[in-house]
């Protein structure tokens, strides 16, 4: 008998359709005498709706007050797919993060994964039910309710799957796998079969959008293999698992952008040990993410520092970088909010050289300015244009052959 745990994401159960067709395929994976764990997100753009009445109510909701609102999206998902699954003949029971024993660190809207106690999951599958577990979200070390980020779905589900052993973990989403770009820009990308878990956390991290990142992270360090899947469909999509050392890899698996970024640009910093550290630590202190940093040659004893940040996190930014200026004597900043990042993503790079040369003169040669460029043994990325990000994506995929 194998454990199998899905996840369905909120397009997946956007509506009482939606939701009998994902029971449906539920009922038939457990008659098929396989043991079912089943993790939801919220119906459709319950979230989102959730966030701004949140907003209507009050200027600065708390964390607290907002993991409790946040989390009863997916408690309507779980308690309407149980009652769908249970409605074909196939027993289901529902559970909510604290339920399926989800411990984690008491950071609300982020918290951290530190242990799945999992006693009543067990139970249920024991006693022939499929257990259906409120993605998303847990209960802190302090006995509060919390939320795990957003698209922690997926995370909720690998970690069930690594403290289970399960066999697959299926994540149904509204596309049908691993593309090696996005198909609503490049409509000749190719569906891929398989991929490595380092690819797959390269391109998650520059803006894949088919598995969020923590996720895939989670699935590196347990060794759990991920099925993407579509829940539209139905049909074999990508497995994501650890490199086969038997398998030849490709060169690029894919071209990934984000356009999620600002870029922020320090300038006349003088030129003096420990001045780095002090602006990034400044961030770090006030949890603000820095991507990629680019420090320009010294002249005359001062430099510029440029790096990237999340778009979102720009306004907040702004009297920390006021106060960081004024503490190293820099001549002040600028933020940029009009870039984009474009990247390729491959396990063959580490023994096929040009890569990064082929990219260069691809942008070149259709007029697209690289602002900067930050690399791995398997990722080269370049800042552009915003404007530019979409004709880059479509030159790379083409330059690299990777259509069908």
């Amino acid at each position: 008998m194998a454990l199998i745990v899905q996840k369905y994401g909120g397009t997946s159960v956007g509506d009482p359709d939606r939701i009998r067709a994902v029971a449906d395929h539920i009922a038939r994976t457990a008659r098929a005498g396989n043991q079912v764990i089943v993790t939801v997100s919220a119906m459709g753009k319950t979230t989102d709706d959730l966030i701004r009445l949140a907003n209507d109510v009050a200027h600065d909701p708390r964390g607290r007050e907002m993991d409790m609102l946040l989390t009863a999206g997916e408690r309507i998902s779980i308690a309407l797919v149980s009652m769908a699954v249970n409605d074909l003949g196939v027993p289901a029971l529902s559970f909510t993060g604290s339920q399926a024993g989800i411990v984690t660190d008491t950071e609300h809207g982020n918290a951290k994964i530190v242990e799945i106690k999992g006693d009543r999951i067990k139970e249920a599958l024991d006693s022939g039910n499929v257990a259906v577990v409120a993605g998303f979200q847990g209960v802190s070390t302090a006995k509060e309710i919390v939320t795990l980020g957003r698209g922690a779905s997926d995370l909720t589900a690998v970690a069930m799957a690594a403290r289970f052993g399960a066999d697959a973990c299926e994540i149904y989403t509204d596309v049908e796998g691993v593309y090696t770009a996005d198909p609503r820009i490049v409509p000749n990308a190719r569906k891929q079969s398989r991929i490595t878990l380092e690819e797959m956390l390269e391109m998650a991290a520059t803006g894949g959008r088919v598995l969020a990142l923590r996720s895939v992270e989670y699935a590196r360090n347990h060794g759990v293999k991920i099925h993407v899947r579509s829940s539209f469909t139905w049909a074999p999509g990508t497995w994501v698992e650890e490199e086969n050392p038997n398998m030849e890899q490709a060169i690029i698996s894919g071209v990934t952008h984000d356009a999620s970024e600002a870029k922020i640009t320090i300038e006349q910093v003088p030129d003096q040990p420990g001045v780095a550290g002090k602006v990034f630590r400044s961030l770090a202190d006030e949890m603000v993410n820095v991507d990629m940093i680019v420090q320009n040659v010294s002249t005359a004893g001062h430099t510029d520092i440029s790096f990237t940040i999340p778009r979102v996190d720009v306004t907040r930014s702004a009297p920390i970088m006021d106060k960081i200026v004024a503490e190293i004597d820099a001549a002040g900043y600028q933020t940029d909010d009009s870039i984009a990042r474009v990247s390729l993503v491959g396990a063959g790079m580490k023994t096929h050289p040009g890569v990064a040369a082929t990219m260069f003169e691809t942008l070149a040669n259709n007029d697209i300015n690289i602002e900067m460029i930050s690399t791995s043994t398997i990722r080269v990325s370049c800042v552009v244009r915003e404007s530019d990000v979409e004709r880059a994506v479509v030159a790379l995929h083409d330059a690299f052959e990777l259509g069908v």
